[in-house]
Parts: structure tokens; sequence; C-alpha cells
């Protein structure tokens, strides 16, 4: 039995949670189970695992270990984060109605508008900077709201209890990614939502070599419901990729506290800088959700928003001066990471959707590393002098 519970600091459950060692050889680290079929005793009795789309040891291990950190019973590791989107997506029947923030990850809306739609899941996507938004946008059909906070790219923060009432109150379920935060930052469970997921590719694993998702909860009959779908559509990872996601989940504590810090450095040098014209990042008190932030955060992050006085041309040039922060998509990782949202990660959001979400050409997001900040405002003062 492992020695962690509840009550186990943070860094303690994210290293000892789900992993024992080995009962044969003692070994420290459990050995990655990479077959893709067990033994049974007799026809249809086996020691819990058949065949390894439907449950693998390894996979278990760093299910058991996300929802110790989510603060949740259940855990059910796939193949991307989209595809933890599309397997919760259907979960629910045609002519289902679902509501989405306005400000949402681009790959989430391209799946909403342009896949389940043609599933016949209609959703309607709402500006919840104020969380009583939603509440004209209920349907009878209602089955689902989903969220994330921060939001991406422009980092709003969204009141999750606020939501959570609301979406109950009229018999729909919470869904909220909590990619930007990690369990370290933010337990929406704790707050009120049903689902939490996570694209593990980012935080979670942390060295930008897996391409991962993950769904918690603590509901047992939604869990069956997942569990039915990951097991039917079959969008598993490997047992190498959880391997390697659950060796990157024993320094999350670390790398998120030195992820923060660095983006709050980062920050605070922007806001001082003439060729910035606006900073969005919510440990700055000008965020207009910090106090919020504050209230259902235990931090604030590494990911930073930023305008760039000027056109696209002007953010191109300083994109093309960066030394140590890469221009590159994704996030979470230990390096240092920037991009252009509406032509990159939020190129599938429409132009007119774009304007009025503020992602405009000139919006730049950036994944703040754990290098070493001196470097990192370097990299930061050379490139938009020499704009």
């Amino acid at each position: 039995m492992s020695p962690v519970n509840a009550t186990s600091g943070f860094g303690t459950r994210a290293i000892h949670a789900g992993q024992e060692p080995d009962p044969i050889t003692g070994a420290v680290i459990p050995p990655v189970s990479l077959s893709t079929t067990f033994k049974q005793t007799a026809a249809g009795v086996h020691s819990g695992y058949e065949y390894s789309r439907s449950g693998n040891p390894t996979r278990h291990n760093f299910e058991t270990a996300v929802a110790a950190l989510e603060g949740g019973k259940y855990g059910l590791a796939f193949a991307s984060g989209s595809s933890v989107t599309a397997t919760i997506l259907n979960t629910l029947h045609s002519g289902a109605h679902l509501i989405s923030v306005n400000d949402v990850y681009g790959g989430t809306y391209r799946y909403f508008t342009k896949v389940a739609v043609h599933n016949g899941v209609e959703a309607t996507f709402v500006d919840l900077n104020d969380a009583a938004n939603v509440k004209p946008h209920f349907q009878e059909n209602t089955k689902l709201v989903w969220v994330e906070s921060p939001t991406n790219p422009t980092l709003r923060i969204i009141d999750i209890r606020a939501i959570a009432d609301y979406a109950h109150a009229h018999g729909a379920l919470l869904v909220v990614d909590n990619t930007f935060m990690s369990p370290y930052f933010q337990n929406p469970l704790a707050l009120g939502a049903d689902i939490v997921v996570h694209s593990v590719t980012k935080y979670i694993n942390g060295h930008s070599d897996v391409v991962m998702g993950v769904a918690v909860t603590n509901n047992q009959s939604i869990y069956e419901k997942l569990q039915f779908m990951q097991n039917s559509m079959g969008a598993v990872p490997s047992a190498f990729d959880c391997f390697l996601a659950r060796r990157g989940l024993m320094t999350l504590e670390i790398r998120m506290q030195r992820h923060a810090a660095n983006a709050q450095a980062l920050a605070e040098y922007l806001e001082t800088n003439d060729l910035i014209e606006e900073v969005i990042y919510p440990g700055l008190p000008s965020h207009p959700n910090h106090e919020l932030a504050k209230q259902q955060q235990r931090g604030f992050g590494g990911m930073i928003s930023f305008r760039v006085k000027g056109n696209l041309e002007n953010v191109n040039k300083f994109l093309g001066n960066l030394k140590y922060i890469t221009l590159a998509e994704s996030l979470g990782g230990v390096e240092s990471l920037i991009e252009l949202p509406c032509i990159m990660t939020h190129g599938a959001v429409s132009a007119e959707d774009r304007e009025k979400l503020g992602i405009t050409e000139n919006l730049v997001r950036m994944s703040v590393g754990i290098e070493n900040i001196e470097d990192l405002l370097a990299d930061l003062k050379q490139a938009l002098e020499n704009m």
C-alpha cells in the first residue's frame, strides 16, 4: 500500500502516489509494462489487466498519480489532450448543447465547431469574464459547460465556483481545462468542477517529449462512462509515454515554482518597457482578475501574454531576434517558448472571433521556462531593442 494520502504534501504525492517498488526485484522505479496482453488463470479470470487498450499497469500508475494531485478519485489517460476533448464530447448524445468560454484553446474551438457540430452537438461561446453571463445561454438540452482558467491566450480568470453553481442549477456538468495552472497551482474539483482535464503534453510532463491528455473526476458514474469511451475509442497513450509523463510529474512542484517566479519577473520587466503596449499576467496587480486569481489559485503560473507596439512586421522582427526563447507552439516545457496566437495556436479561430477576443496580430504568448532569469531578461531586452 502506498504511504501517501490526501494529507501528504504535494511533492510527496507527486513522487509516491501509485509508484510502488517492484514486488519481485525491489526496483524503486517500477518497470515499464510494454505487454499488450496479460495471462489469465482461467477464462475471464485475471489480475486486473487483460489487454493494454483496456488497462495497463504503467498507465494506471500515471492515472493514479494525477488523480491524487488533483484531489480526485479517478484518473484516465489518453493519447492527447484533443482526444480527451473528443472522448468527453462523445458521452453526449446528438441534439445536446454545450456552453464554452469564448476565449478557449484553438484546438478545442476547432473540435466544437468543426467536428462536434457534425455529430449533432451544438456549442455556444460566451464571454465569462462575468460568471453571470452564462445564465441566459442555458437551454433545455444544455448538458455541459466547458471553461479554461486562465483562458488561452488572453489569460482571463473565470470564477470556477460560480460557473459550477450555475451549471449544476441547470443540471449540466462543468469541465475545466486546468492545463495552464497544473494541479500544483489550482484544483478545479475542489471548486465544484465535475471533470478536470489537462494536456499532459504541457506542464505535467514538462519536457516537450510526450503528447498525452488526462481527465480526472470524483464521480463514479462519469468515470465509468469515460472509461467505456476510452476503451471503445481506443485513444490511449503508450506505456512508454506514460512512464515518461510519470517521471516528469515527480518534479512538477519545483518546476512550477520556477516557472512562476520567472514569469513574475518577466511580466514586471515588460510592464516597464516602452516598446510594450500591454502585459497580461494574473500575478500583476494591473490584471483585471488579479484578486480572483488570488482566491482560487495558489500561484499565477508560467504563462504571459503581451502586446508589442506596432504591427505584424515589428512582432516578427522581435521574434526573429530571440536567442534563448524559442519560436514554437505548445507550452509548459522546461524551455521558454513564444508564439503568435493569431497565426499559430489560434489560427483555427475565425478572424471575426479573434478580433472580438483581442487576439490581435501584435499579441504574443510566452511560456516562461526554468532557465536562469538573468538570461531570459537579457534575451527579451535585446530582442526588443533590435526590433
